[in-house]
């Protein structure tokens, strides 16, 4: 399977950040791209960094938006992971990954299920938790275990995802740091950041993939102009026993093709039968908040 990562700067406008998504997809699809996956919010800015109900017109081009990446997808032939801001109703939005098929029609979409309140990622004013679970979703590039970001850190929605029959893991994101981390702290979230996901690649036997943003993108309101988020680059890669298959760095540009050998991964299910030896009669636990 051949799966392209597409990560790229905010380009000032709607328009001109779309047309940069556009030539990278091209350039994907020339090199054999079957799958194409874009980041988290990848039509605009990052807009999260504060309260303002003026972003909620954000995604009032919802399904203008999914007709264009919808004919995106069929003129290059690709299955294509976007990841948008959907208005459902009035008052009700949510942050959305929607999957199309080579052909262009959806073949899925997913919620955003875990949503952050943190300074400068201010998503629980703007999204509703998702409601359409942990269902992988069907296309010609395989059964796909789409989330989103802020879901990296929780090893249950990997594991719901696995056992519905996800062949690989998927996951958008917007993620950075702010100009007074400490250089060991960058480190430190930055590593955990890795290992979170490549422990969900191994537990699961499953290739994890996941493209994040890049550039930064000052705070509206900033006291300075260093005020705000330096998204920490650092797409990846993981095969089914958490080996890199590919690691970009902080900051280039991508148009990645990497290919994952789908067969490999069946047989480490074979050769570490995980599932097989799950102790779901001692599991009840899991289900409550705190256990003591």
């Amino acid at each position: 399977m051949k799966v392209a990562l597409i990560a790229h700067k905010y380009c000032g406008s709607k328009d001109e950040t779309i047309k940069k998504t556009l030539s990278l997809i091209q350039k994907a699809a020339l090199d054999g791209a079957q799958l194409v996956c874009l980041q988290e919010l990848h039509q605009g800015p990052y807009f999260c960094q504060d309260e303002n109900v003026d972003n909620f017109e954000l995604a009032r081009d919802f399904e203008s938006d999914c007709k264009f990446w919808g004919e995106v997808a069929c003129k290059y032939g690709v299955v294509l992971v976007t990841s948008l801001f959907e208005q459902r109703a009035p008052g009700l939005y949510h942050n959305s990954a929607v999957v199309f098929e080579k052909n262009g029609v959806i073949a899925g979409k997913y919620r955003k299920m875990h949503i952050p309140d943190d300074p400068n990622f201010y998503e629980k004013f703007y999204f509703t938790p998702g409601d359409l679970g942990f269902e992988p979703i069907n296309t010609s590039a395989g059964r796909l275990g789409v989330l989103v970001c802020w879901d990296q850190w929780y090893p249950e929605a990997a594991r719901i995802m696995a056992l519905k029959g996800a062949q690989m893991l998927i996951y958008p994101t917007a993620i950075g740091w702010f100009k007074n981390d400490s250089d060991d702290e960058k480190i430190r979230q930055l590593n955990a950041w890795k290992a979170v996901q490549r422990g969900h690649a191994v537990a699961n036997s499953l290739p994890v993939i996941t493209i994040n943003r890049i550039g930064f993108e000052s705070a509206p309101y900033a006291k300075d102009e260093d005020d705000g988020i330096l998204f920490w680059g650092n797409s990846f890669v993981y095969g089914a026993q958490g080996e890199e298959l590919f690691m970009s760095d902080e900051s280039s540009e991508l148009a990645k093709v990497v290919e994952i050998d789908m067969a490999r991964c069946e047989n480490v299910r074979r050769w570490w039968p995980f599932l097989r030896d799950r102790r779901i009669d001692a599991y009840d636990e899991i289900l409550k908040r705190y256990c003591l």
